[in-house]
């Protein structure tokens, strides 16, 4: 009799490939619009100098919001949303480079390891410039200026709305640096999501694995996933957000040496500035894990081809 507490994984020749792609769209949609205000306040505190503006995570929330209304906390999350592609290019490059490196590991680790890498290099190559674009537009407040560009308002206070404000900051990125501004940190991006990405998957599924041998056999193995989610996340944050801070700092602040930002950072705040950001990236990364792995992990279940659906069993 098969053991229940083993967690068989879907692989992508198990799948309906149109049902997985549409549903993924709106799956990842509804998980952006749930978790972009922390991106955006996890983006302020590793930029700002010390703590000249916000004190942490939820003294951003507020001031955000008193200052801005809502929409605050949605600035360049239209410009945002164009990151859907690279999500879909990163789930089909994660499940091919399994099946292909299955031909030469067994081993889950290795085939998490090496997909979730590869993954997260092909994803970045698309979404840096987004990236760039978005984390600017995320910069744009009331008051003290924060980055390097500002984009006009109108003579009542208020910024040029939505794709307004895009080609503003578009033109000013091309006037100042070229078409080369928006890959700036494009190293620094592939040196912190290649290592989350590929650190993620294999602790995602030792959790998984270890939760399903502490927890009785008629646990739905949807529980472990959804617990095994946010730990391996919190695993992943805490190993690469120091070079998330300097990665966001290149690109907001059009520095060019990762090494000098580096060297800047300890001189001015010490190593403790290599943490900034930590908390809103985790407190956006638990509910939102959450979300992305029971999302996941049911749409391959509802994209599981009709005629493999009677042999597994959850």
């Amino acid at each position: 009799m098969e053991d229940k507490r083993n967690i068989q994984i879907i692989e992508w020749e198990h799948l309906d490939k149109k049902k997985f792609y549409v549903l993924g769209v709106a799956m990842t949609m509804m998980i952006r619009v749930s978790v972009y205000p922390f991106t955006l306040i996890r983006t302020r505190l590793q930029v700002q100098k010390g703590k000249s503006l916000y004190q942490g995570t939820f003294d951003a929330f507020i001031k955000i919001l008193r200052a801005d209304g809502v929409t605050g906390l949605y600035r360049g999350f239209l410009v945002n949303t164009f990151t859907l592609i690279s999500g879909q290019c990163y789930v089909t490059t994660y499940e091919l480079t399994r099946k292909f490196v299955a031909d030469y590991s067994q081993s889950n680790t290795v085939k998490s390891l090496v997909a979730g890498g590869s993954a997260s290099l092909v994803a970045q190559s698309i979404t840096v410039p987004i990236d760039v674009v978005s984390q600017h537009l995320m910069m744009q407040r009331k008051g003290e200026k924060m980055g390097r560009f500002h984009v006009q308002g109108n003579p009542e206070g208020q910024g040029v709305v939505a794709f307004g404000q895009t080609k503003d900051i578009i033109k000013q990125i091309l006037r100042a640096d070229g078409l080369r501004g928006f890959y700036r940190g494009y190293v620094a991006s592939l040196l912190t999501y290649i290592p989350n990405s590929a650190v993620w998957w294999p602790f995602y599924h030792f959790y998984a694995e270890q939760l399903s041998y502490l927890c009785p056999k008629e646990c739905p193995h949807i529980v472990f996933q959804a617990i095994s989610g946010p730990l391996a996340a919190a695993t992943a944050s805490i190993l690469t957000n120091p070079m998330d801070v300097i990665r966001t700092r290149v690109q907001v602040e059009g520095k060019n040496s990762i090494i000098l930002t580096f060297r800047q950072l300890i001189a001015e705040e010490g190593p403790w500035g290599l943490m900034k950001g930590l908390s809103a990236r985790i407190i956006s990364a638990t509910p939102s894990t959450i979300v992305i792995v029971v999302g996941y992990e049911s749409l391959k279940k509802l994209s599981l081809r009709p005629e493999l659906v009677d042999s597994r069993h959850w």
